[in-house]
Parts: structure tokens; sequence; C-alpha cells
């Protein structure tokens, strides 16, 4: 029987170590790489090839949501499965508008979370009902994306939309349901591809390329 690959991240030890035991006693699971934040994350991905991800969402350095969109990007095949606790459902949107496959709660039994790899290991999902509504609202609440010329990902292109809407980072990392570090972390990539050296240059070049609505 050939076992299933799960990467664990997780910036709390105990919940990462408890996770690592419970998990490994599991005869289909193997447990190939822990992360303590989604950079540590993204780079035991690339390192060990999981089949299945367990993604917390709050973490240092970048957190799971932007660790998410990143894999998904380089590493469509890998599962994301998001862990969470009931405050942050609001979060898991932005990480299944990304590809993540579901979200399970981390008071959830070890038996329940290994059945849960298994069901998106076999390709299926995990999103509650409610869920599932919310996130087509969301979808259909978002502004429509503009090809450009600059290689800026979706996510970035969403926070471009909010900068030179004149947000604060506080706002932006508000309303995408990220972390400030991981906005500050997309702004200073979206100069970096647009090679402009602040938000009005940026806006300014957005907007003469076609990427953003004249305003």
């Amino acid at each position: 029987m050939e076992k299933i690959k799960v990467l664990l991240a997780d910036d709390q030890e105990l919940i990462l170590e408890s996770l690592h035991i419970v998990l490994s006693m599991e005869p289909d699971l193997e447990i190939v790489g822990l992360a303590k934040n989604g950079e540590e994350a993204l780079k035991g991905c690339e390192q060990f090839l999981p089949d299945i991800v367990l993604m917390d969402v709050n973490m240092p350095v970048m957190d799971g949501v932007a660790a998410t969109a990143l894999i998904k990007e380089r590493m469509p095949a890998t599962k994301i499965i998001m862990l969470t606790s009931y405050k942050e459902v609001e979060y898991v949107l932005a990480a299944l508008s990304h590809g993540a496959e579901g979200y399970l709660l981390k008071a959830l039994h070890p038996r329940d979370l290994a059945a849960g790899i298994r069901v998106v290991q076999a390709g299926g999902t995990l999103i509650s009902q409610e869920m599932a509504s919310k996130m087509i609202k969301t979808m259909n609440n978002a502004p429509p994306a503009k090809s450009n010329e600059f290689g800026l990902t979706a996510r970035e292109m969403e926070v471009l939309h909010k900068l030179a809407s004149g947000l604060r980072n506080q706002d932006i990392a508000e309303s995408l349901y990220l972390s400030e570090g991981t906005v500050k972390n997309y702004i200073s990539t979206i100069y970096s591809k647009l090679n402009v050296k602040g938000r009005r240059e940026a806006a300014r070049k957005a907007r003469d390329s076609g990427m953003l609505d004249h305003s």
C-alpha cells in the first residue's frame, strides 16, 4: 500500500508534535515534513513533494493563506487542508479561493482528521455548504481580473487594486484576510515587478498599462 505523504505546518510546537505523533500511528499516512511558518511549508513542499499539507492559518513570517497561494501556483497537484479554529473561518475563504481543498477544525478528533486527509487524497473536498455559499458570494463580489504584462499573480493584482484605492496596509490586510506582514511582502514584490519605488508610482504605472481603471 502506497502511503499518503503529509506535511504539517503550525507555529505552535505542541500542536505540531501532537499531530505528528497521532497521524504517524495511521498505517497509510507518512509525515514527510514539519514547518513552523508558511515559508518553511513552501520550502518543505519543494523538498518533499507531499500529497497533502495540513496548513495552519495564522503563522509568523508568512501566514497559511499566502503560503497556500504560492504552493498552489508552483505545485498545483499538492492538496492543502487548512487547519483552523472557529474564529478564523473567514480567513479560510481566501485560501479556498487559491485552490485549497478544504478546512478542518483543530478541535477535531484525530481519527476524523485522518479520515479528512483520505477524502482529499481521493479527490474530495472538505467544504461545508455554508462555506461554499460564502465563497461564491465573495468571488462574485471580487473585481474582474485584468491581464498584465508584469507577471503579477491574481493575489498581487488584488493587493494592487487596494493599494491604488489609497488603502493602508492594515486595511488591505483586513479586507483580504491576510496578516499585515504578508501584505508588506506582496507590496514589495509588486514594486519589484513593476520596477517602481512607491505607491503613487505603482498605481500610475498600473493604470497607464491598463491593469487598473483610470480614476
